[in-house]
């Protein structure tokens, strides 16, 4: 019996980091999760602190909150605001992010040459 696949077996699909990095991959996804670790932000407060279009953050929260990441919650009193946080899930992405920043600044650090 041969250990090759043919055809018509399975092929396994992608491995776990791999189907983790579509999830939250994209360049400002990673930047409002990484923002909303310290807490419940307004929209336009995240707006501010990410350089973000209305446009583009509008579509990255939506997306975030499709996948369970944030929630959205609505303030209707004058001003009218949205708040989003993350989620029990979002938040299980903290020790993730600590850990490439810890990467990045043993690894990334500028040794001047």
């Amino acid at each position: 019996m041969s250990s090759e696949l043919t055809a018509t077996d399975e092929q396994p699909g992608p491995c776990p980091v791999i189907r983790t990095i579509e999830q939250i991959g994209s360049e400002w996804r990673l930047v409002v999760l990484h923002e909303l670790q310290n807490g419940e932000r307004r929209f336009n407060e995240l707006k501010r602190a990410t350089d973000a279009s209305a446009r583009t953050l509008s579509r990255v929260l939506d997306d975030l909150q499709e996948q369970g990441f944030v929630t959205r919650r609505l303030e209707e009193d004058a001003p009218v605001a949205s708040y989003y946080r993350l989620t029990e899930k979002g938040e299980s992405l903290c020790p993730v992010f600590d850990a490439i920043e810890s990467w990045g600044e043993e690894w990334l650090a500028d040794t001047g040459a």
